[in-house]
């Protein structure tokens, strides 16, 4: 069946490490225009992954455009790699390292307790280098003009915290969360928790909803399937 993008579809991409998801989006809206003649189109995606992430991205076009708030509410699930002993100001890799911490006392047993203990109901503040709007601007542009301000935290739900594989000072997760929850935060907060220090250093979002990373089109193999002939 083909696609019809103009009246609307709902397509599933893997975004590529490094990318942006608007990236994603306007390299798609370039490939609409200029390989396939589709000079107008409403494209967008529903729910932001920072560009060191990878995984399931949503992409909606023309009338199912309309639908992307109501994805923006489902919940999702990574899984990820926390590297333990050190912090980051992005409490990711975007940025370098600004402490250390002494790892050799951490127990298997006690990163298996702490993942446990962040499951459920919780109150998280979001990273100053987010997206959440405080007085019309985005945080991370005062963060960025090392503006100090004051982030409100915000209510979240962890339904699963799985650690698959420790390697230290790597902690491989699985993570399933409502929507809203900022992996980066979560790696700052379990750090914390073991009176240590954590940052993110890879993660993959593998289900959004009902969606999942195994149904997705990498974003070149779609655009070849595209082209005539």
């Amino acid at each position: 069946m083909p696609f019809r993008f103009t009246e609307g579809e709902i397509l599933l991409i893997n975004k590529p490490y490094s990318w942006t998801s608007f990236d994603v989006v306007n390299n798609f809206r370039m490939f609409l225009k200029s390989k396939l003649g589709i000079k107008k189109i409403k494209i967008g995606h529903a729910g932001t992954l920072d560009p060191l992430a990878t995984g399931l991205l949503i992409l909606c076009t023309g009338k199912f455009t309309k639908k992307i708030e109501e994805f923006k509410e489902f919940d999702k699930e990574y899984t990820g790699v926390f590297t333990l002993g050190a912090t980051t100001p992005t409490f990711d890799m975007e940025s370098p390292l600004d402490s250390r911490f002494d790892v050799d006392l951490i127990t298997n047993q006690q990163i298996l307790d702490t993942a446990e203990s962040f499951t459920g109901s919780q109150m998280q503040v979001p990273p100053k280098f987010s997206a959440v709007k405080i007085r019309g601007r985005r945080a991370y542009d005062y963060a960025r003009q090392d503006e100090e301000v004051q982030l409100s935290a915000k209510q979240i739900e962890i339904s699963a915290f799985e650690i698959t594989r420790i390697e230290m000072p790597e902690i491989h997760f699985r993570i399933a969360c409502s929507k809203g929850t900022y992996i980066r935060a979560l790696a700052r907060d379990f750090g914390a928790a073991l009176k240590n220090g954590a940052y993110l250093s890879a993660l993959c979002r593998t289900r959004i909803g009902p969606y999942h990373l195994r149904d997705a089109w990498e974003l070149d193999t779609l655009k070849t399937s595209l082209l005539p002939g």
